[in-house]
């Protein structure tokens, strides 16, 4: 590319860029970061295509001032880690709100598909959910206590088990993003898959009132972060499919870190749910109303966190048109 069409392609961006510096616009830690990569990526092209050129020095001033900027206003807190939950993550993650929409359509497309299967043949679930559960839940079912599994076992070690299995789950629907996208909704859609024919299983049998009233109880948060930790690997997945601008290495190493930025998001959720299934799951006989409350307390606060509070944060620290 030519010196000229090059400038012609990033000169906005750049003079954008250069105003929000100089005259100290509120501009986010996050999208700071973003634009100082992008910025260093038009350095190295500049460096290797255009030596000793006007454009080479402007990029290389405005890439010092971006970085004494970033370094001149980060500010290290004995509260880091709330900070980053309350404030650093909500922000960052409003600009993937999109790609969690696509994780929740191929996890629901994913139920609906085990849930008219299971309709149409009953042994379905069996070679969803195994021959063993199928069996026990059956003999529980017949006992008239259909969730007994979940009364299995201490309560701290069904709180561990649950809680680290999940956070596995996580980072294997994230991790298989490296194969792309593909790969991340292969697992968003296998579990998906499961909840469907799980939840047809009891009602095939008029239970299916009883068994949601006490398996969403931890599910409306477990299944939820699961949704949200495919979104971390479709993230890492489409850095490799679609890297825009950016060497393909480039976008890789940048999808990477902002999904791994979003599967940690989950962790404090995951032990949530894993303290719920451990001690309150197993008291099935709870009054329906304290239940309801339990599982729509926690549908609601996932879509705030992930949804409203992101939208919320940006609106309010969105730079102001005259």
């Amino acid at each position: 590319m030519r010196e000229a069409a090059f400038v012609k392609q990033n000169k906005e961006k750049w003079i954008a860029f250069e105003k929000a510096i100089t005259l100290n616009s509120e501009i986010s830690p996050d999208h700071l970061a973003d634009h100082y990569i992008q910025l260093t990526n038009d350095l190295a092209y500049a460096q290797t295509y255009y030596p000793e050129s006007k454009t080479l020095q402007y990029l290389n001033s405005l890439a010092s001032q971006t970085h004494q900027k970033i370094y001149k206003n980060r500010k290290e807190t004995k509260n880091r880690i709330v900070s980053f939950w309350k404030y650093e993550f909500p922000t960052f993650f409003y600009r993937y709100q999109k790609t969690l929409f696509f994780a929740f359509l191929i996890f629901a497309v994913a139920t609906a598909v085990g849930s008219i299967s299971a309709l149409n043949d009953d042994s379905f679930v069996r070679l969803i959910m195994g021959d063993e559960y199928v069996n026990k839940t059956l003999n529980n079912i017949d006992k008239g206590d259909p969730t007994a599994i979940y009364k299995s076992g201490s309560e701290i070690g069904t709180f561990l088990g649950i809680t680290i299995n999940n956070i596995r789950v996580a980072f294997l629907a994230f991790a298989f993003g490296v194969i792309t996208s593909v790969g991340t909704a292969y697992i968003l859609f296998s579990n998906g898959v499961m909840l469907g024919a799980f939840f047809t299983f009891f009602y095939n049998r008029d239970l299916l009132f009883v068994a949601s009233k006490n398996i969403w109880l931890h599910g409306a948060i477990e299944i939820s972060v699961i949704v949200v930790a495919g979104c971390a690997g479709l993230v890492m997945g489409n850095s490799i499919l679609f890297p825009k601008t950016y060497s393909r290495r480039v976008s890789f190493l940048k999808g990477a870190k902002d999904g791994l930025k979003i599967v940690v998001s989950t962790i404090p959720f995951f032990i949530i749910a894993g303290f719920i299934e451990g001690f309150i799951t197993r008291y099935s006989n709870m009054p329906t109303w304290l239940a309801m409350s339990i599982i729509f307390s926690s549908f609601a606060l996932i879509i705030f966190y992930y949804i409203i509070y992101p939208i919320t944060l940006n609106k309010r620290h969105a730079p102001q048109k005259n």
